[in-house]
């Protein structure tokens, strides 16, 4: 099967040895994805609902380079450091993805790699091949 990994060139991703996206046959996998910009600083500091849109911009830009969208997915999980945003970072989710309604889960943790981080998502993804 065909492997396809595509990266946004961050230290993290050499660091740890990972990559944005991977793609094997019709099935993309986006890794955890936080509310970075493109020249790596935090989006939407101390605002759970901005992060959240950052990263489902982040994540459609990674999809785009594998030739899927948002539409595409159909699964995300949602990690967030305070479970009462749970509303403000659902909201934002809803607004992307509520056409698509992917499976989802959402579950509170400790810390993110850097604490201004307040949500991390991944998701997967299904196109035809």
């Amino acid at each position: 099967m065909k492997r396809r990994n595509i990266g946004t060139g961050t230290t993290w991703e050499d660091e740890v040895g990972y990559s944005r996206a991977v793609k094997t046959g019709g099935e993309i996998h986006v890794s955890g994805t936080t509310a970075t910009s493109h020249d790596g600083t935090i989006v939407g500091l101390g605002d759970p609902y901005r992060q959240t849109k950052q990263i489902l911009s982040n994540i459609e830009d990674a999809l785009s380079e594998l030739d899927a969208s948002l539409t595409d997915i159909v699964r995300t999980r949602i990690y967030v450091v305070d479970i009462e945003d749970w509303e403000t970072v659902g909201r934002a989710h809803g607004e992307l993805l509520g056409e698509v309604r992917p499976a989802t889960t959402m579950v509170e943790v400790e810390q993110l790699i850097e604490p201004e981080l307040l949500v991390e998502i991944e998701a997967v993804a299904r196109v035809d091949t």
